[in-house]
């Protein structure tokens, strides 16, 4: 009985003492972030939605962005979770400077990361020259959509990645070494499987970053349809009057909305303690 009045009362507890005042502003910044997103359902042609969506060039965008976004998140899975334990178990001071390497493509200006990227891989570029001795051009082909979604994803599943293996601690591995398991089965077994919320929750924001690039993969890949053409870039190009209709791009507009609300619910269903 008491354990029940107890929970009654934090039920009906205040959560804090707060200026009234803040609820002002806060309301502002809500529909500031509300109203936009709004505004554009509003525009939608809701009577000829499924004619916009599946029209060729749409599909073709929408195509290309799910099998590049996927592609690209598997590199990232292949070189970012190893990178991620690596800043986790690092010494402090080798760990802040990694996570700020890291964290440099999430502040630069998409373009910045595709005139870089056009740089270091373009046919005049050092590593551009000695890709192509072996036939190999990337610019402005499927396979820069990728490396420019790469180049701009990784920090998000190294980021949640690591963020949890460092929150899991070493107890768990250290128990596992004083019973005899080897570095790769405590990774394996141990380290990975309790880190797995955080996993999963950077390959979906990693996915979800990935398809919606738009800056970097102008720069490096073009704007090709049927090839580099991605949703962002289709929706770009409609409302510079060529490519598919304004219609197509709101479109293809509320598709990434729904796609970005699907994939933070995902990741709020994953994160640890979510369900109360």
């Amino acid at each position: 009985m008491a354990d029940a009045r107890r929970t009654a009362g934090d039920r009906g507890a205040p959560r804090g003492n707060l200026p009234r005042l803040l609820a002002l502003p806060a309301v502002l910044a809500l529909a500031l972030l509300i109203a936009p997103l709004a505004g554009l359902a509003a525009r939608a042609e809701w009577g000829s939605m499924w004619a916009d969506i599946s029209a060729p060039a749409s599909v073709n965008a929408l195509v290309l962005s799910v099998v590049t976004g996927l592609i690209a998140t598997i590199v990232c899975l292949l070189i970012g979770l190893p990178l991620a334990v690596l800043i986790a178990r690092a010494r402090p001071w080798l760990a802040a400077i990694l996570r700020v390497l890291v964290t440099v493509p999430l502040v630069l200006p998409p373009m910045v990361g595709g005139v870089a990227l056009l740089f270091l891989f373009g046919r005049t570029a050092p590593v551009g020259e000695w890709l192509a001795r072996f036939g190999i051009a990337l610019p402005f082909t499927s396979a820069a959509v990728v490396l420019a979604q790469v180049f701009v994803a990784l920090p998000f599943l190294v980021l949640a990645v690591e963020g949890s293996v460092r929150a899991v601690g070493v107890e768990y591995e250290r128990t596992a070494a004083a019973l005899g398991a080897g570095r790769w089965a405590t990774l394996w077994r141990i380290t990975l499987p309790l880190a797995g919320p955080g996993l999963v929750a950077g390959l979906v924001l990693c996915f979800a970053r990935a398809i919606g690039e738009f800056g970097a993969t102008a720069l490096f890949a073009g704007n090709n349809p049927g090839v580099t053409q991605t949703m962002p870039l289709a929706i770009y190009t409609a409302f510079n009057g060529s490519g598919v209709g304004q219609g197509t791009a709101v479109a293809l507009s509320l598709l990434l909305l729904v796609t970005a609300v699907a994939v933070l619910l995902l990741v709020r269903g994953w994160r640890p303690g979510s369900v109360r």
